[in-house]
């Protein structure tokens, strides 16, 4: 039973540190669209990472991870947030210039 709590403890704390980690990247990309020095490649792959890790922990058995699932769930959508907002900034928004 402890080993369980120190299992779900160690996962929730992974989940809440990760967000944190995402979060602010995100919230300044949205509110500034800056994308200058984020490269197109990492956030994307960033997001294909975080679908893998959700569709993991929905398929776990017995249980679904659930921190596992809602950090992916968060982080991969961050990730396609800024991966849109580098790939307008990058290649639609020139094109409109002209």
């Amino acid at each position: 039973m402890e080993q369980d709590m120190i299992y779900q403890i160690c996962g929730w704390l992974a989940s809440i540190t990760m967000v944190m980690g995402y979060l602010p990247q995100a919230i300044e990309t949205i509110r500034t669209r800056n994308t200058d020095g984020i490269a197109l490649p990492t956030f994307l792959m960033m997001a294909v990472g975080g679908m893998c890790f959700m569709l993991q922990g929905i398929l776990h058995k017995p249980d679904v991870l659930w921190a596992l699932f809602i950090t992916n769930l968060i982080t991969t959508t961050c990730s396609l947030i800024v991966f849109c907002i580098k790939l307008y900034n990058d290649y639609i928004k020139p094109k409109s210039k002209s």
